[in-house]
């Protein structure tokens, strides 16, 4: 084999289902996603270009994969609202052993 050709890093290779996104409404102003995740499932990496509410229908518990390989542990309370700013990075895994949902308005008068 060349020295030139140098075969990247392997992955490890991951079999997640992935989490099940329903748009309920999309205005100029915002988008309103229901997310349902089986166990295991994962929303796949993604980055958040508007400033978002997050207000879980079930409680899970949840694994956010963070840029850089770190990650972060997070429980979700039904009706227990949360929300960011535009720019966060992450996979979202579901790390309980039974499904959960949650409903993200995304809004679009307040991007990153």
């Amino acid at each position: 084999m060349s020295d030139i050709f140098q075969p990247a890093p392997a992955e490890p290779l991951r079999c997640r289902p992935p989490a099940i996104a329903t748009v309920q409404v999309d205005t100029p102003e915002l988008r309103v996603t229901r997310w349902d995740f089986p166990p295991g499932a994962e929303t796949g990496w993604h980055r958040h270009g508007w400033g978002y509410v997050v207000v879980p229908l079930t409680d899970g518990a949840m694994t956010l994969e963070l840029p850089g390989g770190e990650t972060a542990s997070a429980t979700l309370v039904a009706g227990q609202s949360y929300h960011r700013l535009a720019g966060a990075e992450h996979n979202v895994v579901n790390t309980s052993d039974a499904p959960f949902s949650f409903v993200e308005t995304e809004l679009k008068g307040m991007p990153g």
